[in-house]
């Protein structure tokens, strides 16, 4: 079974196998990591095509004896000011990775982690109120900095103490457990989870049961 030290204390918490002792599914953990960046990708760009763009309803010149080229609309795409061809519309770049998939690469991940030693726990408890100090001596008696950051902290709601003092840190990101993704997991070079924080990131990569997709 894999285990975790205790940042700043002795012994070590045993580690769920089958969450953090899983292969590395390559193929499925790059799926769920592209899903989650096209997720977070707001698709807001927007053009306006001859049809939207203001003025132009009236011909520009008459259509012969001019010399020039005929022309309908002072909005045509091949005029300054005029609309966009085949430009970006409002739309949603998310596409589905099942709920099975998901919490398969969410193990690879993890046990991605556990299977380096890049993985610690942390007792939260012990921060009473925020000490920015008090955190950055338990990461450096952990993990000298090359290895360490980027670093990924997962804490509970509760642990607002403990959240505050590693927030302030450079290179430290914060994390609940519930909003924590794949994509997260694999941009930080160390994991540091809180016990209770590592039941609910435990619980969410069980296996579905029947009925769940």
């Amino acid at each position: 079974m894999p285990d975790a030290p205790i940042l700043g204390a002795p012994g070590a918490v045993t580690l769920d196998g089958a969450a953090f002792g899983a292969r590395f599914n390559r193929p499925l953990v790059h799926e769920t990591v592209r899903a989650e960046q096209a997720a977070r990708r707001q698709g807001t760009s927007s053009t306006k095509t001859r049809g939207e763009v203001s003025g132009g309803g009236a011909k520009p010149w008459r259509q012969k004896g001019t010399g020039r080229a005929r022309a309908g609309s002072s909005r045509s795409p091949v005029w300054t000011g005029g609309g966009t061809v085949f430009g970006p519309e409002p739309r949603s770049y998310t596409f589905k990775v099942n709920r099975k998939e998901q919490r398969a690469a969410l193990r690879s991940a993890l046990s991605l982690h556990a299977g380096r030693s890049s993985l610690a726990i942390l007792d939260a408890s012990a921060f009473t109120e925020p000490k920015t100090r008090q955190a950055a001596e338990l990461l450096d008696d952990w993990r000298p900095p090359k290895e360490l950051l980027p670093a990924l902290v997962v804490l509970a709601a509760e642990e607002s103490s403990a959240a505050l003092s590693f927030r302030n840190l450079r290179r430290v990101a914060v994390l609940t457990p519930e909003s924590v993704g794949v994509a997260d997991l694999l941009g930080a070079a160390s994991l540091i989870v809180s016990e209770p924080a590592l039941a609910v990131l435990t619980a969410r990569t069980a296996k579905p049961t029947r009925g769940e997709s």
